[in-house]
């Protein structure tokens, strides 16, 4: 976002949290802009919290807290003489409240960032996790003034950015203007290794060469695991073969863990995640909700199709570069792959037309921005 504000010379100043080289919180591209980070601050802060073991939601309560107390304090301090109302500040959600309040007192304009669809995918998260039958239980709905603290933000909003239309039908379920929301895609910029990879697919699929399906992120009801993990048992005896990758956050039973057709590789770094997407067949992202969904950007970088689901971001153009999901159920996802099992040709047509177009791109982001 602030590398889209700045190439559409929008950025006057980037406060964050943390601006360090060689730790993932630093861009070289918006090393000669205007950025303050409290460093020492939040490398405190964490430590602190660390020590006693602060956890969940007031963990997460007090880091907002936190990271809009020293964004305040550097607003007054770079804009001490501003207040003509010539400035817009750009905040996300969750921590821009006291911020939005003090741009209005200026006379500014305030855009939310809305990184999620709010409050009803929590509602989607209890009713999935009420149904499921021996479930971790280190899930707890966020508390009622987290969601107050929220509306309010909405309320000192002048424009809401979200990135996909489930999300702007959520907050529109929540009784948000709908004049003030936009929806504006992520942006998405593939690495060098993506640009000449070319995916090959055998002419038939078999035993020693099954149709490789990968599932990437975080292992949960909500991502539509528990349907995809009905559609492997559907599957059984086929040449298929699911692929997890990430930190599984549902009860297994004996049997998926063992199953001979399923393998579990846990959470994986950066680095080799693309290893993965280079040497699947297909991505899947059953999602019940999700903001965007940034995998499957990541997925058609490496020209792999997409099978996702409609309550995310669209980037699935049905036929063309993967399939959408009209309904997100074991026995749909197993027609899909079915079809595609015996169809490898179906596969390579929607492999060359996988790529990020440029509707994900920094300069689409920069004019959308620019045009709110």
């Amino acid at each position: 976002m602030p590398r889209a504000l700045q190439l559409g010379g929008m950025l006057g100043e980037f406060i964050t949290d943390l601006w360090i080289r060689f730790t993932g919180r630093f861009h070289p591209g918006l090393a000669d802009v205007q950025v303050a980070a409290s460093n020492m601050s939040a490398l405190t802060f964490e430590l602190k919290a660390s020590l006693a073991r602060e956890n969940g939601w007031t963990l997460i309560s007090r880091r907002n807290e936190w990271f809009q107390q020293q964004a305040l304090a550097q607003l007054a301090r770079s804009h001490k003489e501003t207040s003509n109302g010539n400035h817009t500040v750009f905040a996300y959600s969750y921590a821009a409240a006291e911020i939005f309040r003090f741009a209005r007192e200026r006379g500014w304009r305030t855009v939310l960032g809305q990184i999620d669809p709010g409050p009803d995918e929590e509602r989607i998260i209890a009713r999935l996790r009420a149904s499921a039958v021996s479930e971790p239980k280190h899930w707890t709905p966020a508390p009622k003034e987290y969601w107050d603290h929220w509306r309010s933000e909405c309320a000192l909003a002048d424009r809401i950015v979200v990135n996909s239309n489930w999300s702007r039908d959520a907050l529109l379920g929540e009784g948000v203007a709908p004049e003030k929301i936009r929806v504006i895609p992520v942006a998405y910029e593939s690495g060098n290794d993506t640009r000449s990879f070319r995916r090959q697919y055998p002419k038939v699929f078999s035993r020693e060469r099954p149709l490789r399906v990968l599932f990437l992120g975080q292992i949960s009801r909500r991502k539509g695991v528990g349907q995809l993990l009905e559609a492997v048992k559907l599957l059984s005896g086929e040449h298929v073969e699911f692929w997890f990758v990430g930190p599984v956050q549902i009860g297994l039973t004996q049997e998926l863990r063992l199953h001979p057709q399923v393998r579990w590789f846990g959470a994986v770094s950066r680095v080799a995640v693309d290893s993965y997407y280079r040497d699947a067949d297909v991505f899947i992202f059953p999602t019940l909700s999700d903001g965007f969904g940034l995998t499957q950007l990541e997925a058609q970088s490496w020209r792999l199709p997409v099978i996702a689901s409609r309550y995310c971001g669209e980037v699935v153009r049905d036929g063309v570069n993967g399939v959408v999901l009209e309904d997100v159920s074991g026995r749909a996802i197993a027609d899909v792959l079915l079809k595609l099992l015996r169809s490898p040709e179906m596969l390579d047509g929607m492999s060359k037309c996988s790529a990020v177009d440029e509707r994900f791109s920094l300069q689409t982001l920069a004019l959308s921005l620019r045009d709110m």
